[in-house]
């Protein structure tokens, strides 16, 4: 589904301020996979994400969706194969326009047939819509008419979640995705985006700084460290590891101990 092959990345290359964001990572996701990842600020989490989706171009290496080399593709045509929801939730829609509106947009953006942006949308696809929004237990499928600005924080990546899968991705970004929003939300949230990853068997990679998430989301865990993927588990190995134990392997891998308070604080969870 997805190949990296000996990813790199630096900033500002050349002056006293560079940083190498990725350093060779080489990564395979395969059709199914849910994996977590998981690390401290600046491991390159995110990099690795804007990297996938056409943020910026890398410096070396390849990416590969579906056997097609996207290296040089254009972010702008990656986004109708890969779908992305970020940590703010103002920024997968378009708050002065209608849900209805914005849902249209999503589905006419990666819809098959040609010219589809300058399309309507029939009566047929606005009852799916309706259909889709009912799923999301929120009501939203009768405000269909209203601004999104008028949603809160919870509703608006619910609606983000829901626009990014509406018609399915080959493979799902979820960079912190309920990092924003208040506990009860993020827990619904989560389990809105476990129902909709398992029913559309859709690839996901999922950034979180909660330990206990990493290892009970999903069948594969990530650790980066440093632009680097310092632990890759699945399996076997993975059912039986404690957030101790992750850590411990976090050491190992990298010989340094994990110093990220947030993740941290969420081993108490």
């Amino acid at each position: 589904m997805l190949k990296l092959t000996n990813i790199r990345k630096v900033f500002n290359e050349g002056t006293v301020n560079e940083k190498v964001a990725l350093d060779h990572v080489s990564l395979t996701v395969k059709d199914g996979d849910f994996a977590t990842i998981i690390g401290s600020n600046g491991a390159g989490k995110s990099t690795l994400f804007n990297c996938i989706g056409g943020s910026f171009y890398v410096d070396e290496g390849s990416v590969f969706l579906d056997d097609t080399d996207i290296t040089y593709v254009p972010e702008y045509r990656r986004a109708v194969q890969i779908g992305r929801l970020f940590q703010d939730p103002m920024k997968g829609t378009a708050p002065h326009m209608t849900i209805e509106e914005n849902l249209a947009l999503a589905y006419l953006r990666v819809a098959k047939h040609r010219n589809s942006i300058f399309s309507r949308i029939s009566s047929k696809e606005r009852k799916m819509f309706q259909e889709k929004l009912s799923l999301l237990n929120m009501g939203l499928e009768d405000r269909m008419k209203q601004p999104v600005g008028l949603l809160s924080g919870g509703q608006r990546q619910a609606l983000t979640l829901l626009m990014a899968t509406l018609i399915p991705p080959k493979i799902l970004l979820l960079d912190e995705h309920t990092a924003a929003l208040d506990p009860g939300t993020a827990d619904k949230v989560i389990e809105l985006t476990k129902k909709i990853v398992e029913e559309n068997h859709l690839a996901c990679l999922m950034i979180t700084h909660n330990m206990h998430s990493a290892l009970e989301l999903g069948n594969r865990t990530l650790m980066m460290d440093s632009g680097k993927i310092v632990l890759d588990i699945s399996g076997e190995e993975r059912a039986g590891l404690t957030v101790d134990g992750l850590l411990e392997k976090f050491s190992v891998g990298t010989g340094k101990e994990l110093d990220n308070d947030r993740i941290l604080f969420s081993k108490v969870e």
